[in-house]
C-alpha cells in the first residue's frame, strides 16, 4: 500500500508540475483525492483507513482550500481524531483547534456570507456576530463543526476564556438551531448541553434539559447519551446516572441502526474508557 500511495503521489505531482497553468492546480487530481479520502473516511472504524483519509484530503485541501466543501469534513475528521483517539492533552486541544480554524476560514472565504458580512455596520466584532445571525443555511456544517471543535479546545482553557468566547460560540450555535435543529443528529442541542456544562455562571439544570431534548430526538445516536454523562453526570455528581448511562451504551445493539454503526462504535469504546476511570472522575 505505501508503494502505491508514494506512485500516486509522484505521478500527482508530476501532472500538476505539467498543468498549462503553473497557478492552477490539476482539478481532475484534486477530485481523485476527495473522492479517495471520503471513501476512505466511510471505513474509519479502521485507524489506518482514517489515517489515509485524513492525507488525501490533506492533499486536496492544500491543492485547493478555498473549497468549502472540504472545510466542514475537516471540522469532523479532527473532532473524531481529538475526542476518540488521542491520548496527549496538548495534541489533542491542538487537532481540536485546527479543526475550528479550517472551518471559520472556510466562512470567511464564503461568498454568500462575505456580501452578508460587508453589508453589516459598526466595528469588526459587531459585524461578525450580525452577520453570523443572519448566515445562510449553506454554511450551517462550517458553523457546526468551528463551534463544536472550538468548545472542545476551551475545555481545558482558564475559565476567563471559556467566558470571554461564550457569546460567539452562542451565537454560532444559535443560527444552527435556528436553521438546522436535527443536524448532526440533533448535535446544536448536544452542544449547548457541554456548553452549560463548561461556563460559571450558567444553571446547570439547563445543560440537562439540552441533553434531554438530544435524547428525545435521537436517542439511538449513542453520542448524546456519552456525552451527557461525560459533561453533564460528572459535573452534577450524579454518578449512578453516570455509569448506568455508560454501562446502557456498551450494552448496546449498534447493529440496529447500520447507518450509525460506526459512529457508535466509536462512542461505545469511548463509554467503556470513561467507566474504566470513572472512580478518579468522582474523587
Amino acid at each position: 500500500m505505501k508503494n502505491i500511495v508514494l506512485i500516486f503521489i509522484f505521478q500527482f505531482l508530476i501532472n500538476c508540475s505539467v498543468s498549462n497553468d503553473p497557478m492552477a492546480p490539476n482539478s481532475q487530481n484534486i477530485r481523485y483525492l476527495i473522492t479517495e479520502g471520503k471513501a476512505l473516511w466511510e471505513q474509519r472504524s479502521d485507524t489506518s483507513a482514517m489515517s489515509r483519509a485524513k492525507y488525501f484530503i490533506g492533499l486536496a485541501y492544500k491543492e485547493n482550500n478555498l473549497d468549502s466543501e472540504l472545510a466542514p469534513l475537516i471540522g469532523e475528521m479532527n473532532y473524531t481524531r481529538a475526542y476518540f483517539l488521542e491520548a496527549d492533552p496538548e495534541k489533542r486541544d491542538s487537532i481540536f483547534l485546527v479543526g475550528s480554524q479550517v472551518c471559520k476560514k472556510s466562512i470567511y472565504t464564503n461568498h454568500d456570507f462575505l456580501k452578508i458580512l460587508n453589508q453589516t455596520q459598526g466595528d469588526s466584532i459587531t459585524r461578525l456576530f450580525n452577520a453570523l445571525n443572519d448566515a445562510p443555511k449553506s454554511i450551517v456544517p462550517h458553523l457546526y463543526w468551528w463551534a463544536v471543535n472550538y468548545l472542545h479546545y476551551l475545555n481545558n482553557r482558564p475559565v476567563i476564556e471559556r467566558i470571554n468566547e461564550r457569546e460567539l460560540l452562542e451565537i454560532i450555535m444559535n443560527r444552527v438551531l435556528a436553521l438546522e435543529p436535527s443536524f448532526h443528529h440533533s448535535g446544536p442541542y448536544r452542544f449547548f448541553g457541554l456548553l452549560y456544562t463548561r461556563i460559571p455562571g450558567l444553571k446547570l439544570n439547563q445543560s440537562e434539559t439540552y441533553f434531554n431534548q438530544s435524547l428525545a430526538s435521537n436517542r439511538e445516536f449513542l453520542g448524546n447519551a456519552v456525552l451527557m454523562a461525560e459533561f453533564y453526570h460528572q459535573k452534577a455528581g450524579n454518578r449512578e446516572k453516570f455509569h448506568k448511562t455508560l454501562q446502557d451504551v456498551v450494552n448496546y445493539d449498534i447493529a440496529q441502526y447500520p447507518e450509525l454503526l460506526t459512529d457508535n462504535l466509536f462512542f461505545q469504546n469511548k463509554a467503556a474508557k470513561l467507566l474504566e476511570i470513572e472512580s478518579s472522575l468522582f474523587e
